[in-house]
């Protein structure tokens, strides 16, 4: 990951890192990225433990407008990604980032809808990547959250809200099967989603939360049903 270093003067620091520059994780926009530190879900195949289970950030709110008022003019939007950026203050943070002329992209696994509805209400986010961890039978494993009420009320709000949002789903095919999928795909359609559904394939990496591996099932996309447009990332 590429970041940025920059001093600070405050103790409390809510970031753990921001990435300068990506064109890849905010449809059509210059964008830098502000990983949040902290998370309330334990997603097995989560690859940001350090940014999970981090008990300090590396950067304030200062440091934050510090960095981006020297990208005025360079970068399109920023991302408010993590951990889970819904487990911190982000009204007034979004404040000073769309006073300073930016777009800004919310990446959120759902259990805040309070956060997100009044970001939404308020005009100060353009637009969200909501993830879908899974089904409510599976939720709860994969996650290592009883929630899943909490997330379907942020997505029955997002579709409501006309709101500008996608709907994405890890993939690891020991943990989810083309019939979680199909079943995802008709519970987002039974609640008025027509968007594009985005599937990503898990990573390996050394540190995922649950130390998981790649998966030992073959996921068959030819059992997918055409319940909705599915893109995989």
């Amino acid at each position: 990951m590429n970041t940025v270093r920059e001093s600070s003067s405050l103790s409390d620091k809510p970031i753990y890192d921001i990435t300068p520059f990506t064109h890849l994780d905010y449809p059509g926009k210059l964008a830098c990225i502000v990983w949040f530190r902290g998370c309330n879900m334990r997603c097995m195949y989560c690859y940001n433990s350090d940014i999970v289970f981090a008990k300090s950030g590396n950067y304030t709110e200062n440091d934050l407008y510090a960095f981006l008022k020297k990208r005025v003019g360079l970068l399109d939007g920023v991302v408010l990604s993590g951990g889970e950026p819904t487990t911190h203050e982000l009204l007034s943070i979004c404040t000073e980032i769309r006073r300073m002329g930016f777009s800004i992209k919310l990446d959120t696994n759902g259990l805040n809808r309070e956060s997100v509805e009044d970001l939404v209400e308020k005009g100060l986010v353009d637009f969200i990547s909501l993830d879908f961890k899974a089904m409510n039978g599976k939720f709860g494993y994969i996650t290592g959250s009883s929630r899943f009420s909490n997330f379907f009320d942020t997505l029955k709000f997002l579709v409501s809200s006309g709101c500008d949002f996608e709907v994405r789903t890890t993939v690891h095919a020991d943990l989810l099967e083309p019939k979680d999928i199909n079943d995802m795909m008709r519970l987002l359609y039974s609640v008025g989603y027509r968007g594009t559904y985005y599937l990503q394939e898990f990573i390996e990496t050394r540190n995922n939360i649950a130390n998981i591996e790649k998966p030992k099932k073959e996921f068959d996309k030819s059992l997918l049903e055409d319940t909705l447009s599915v893109v995989w990332r």
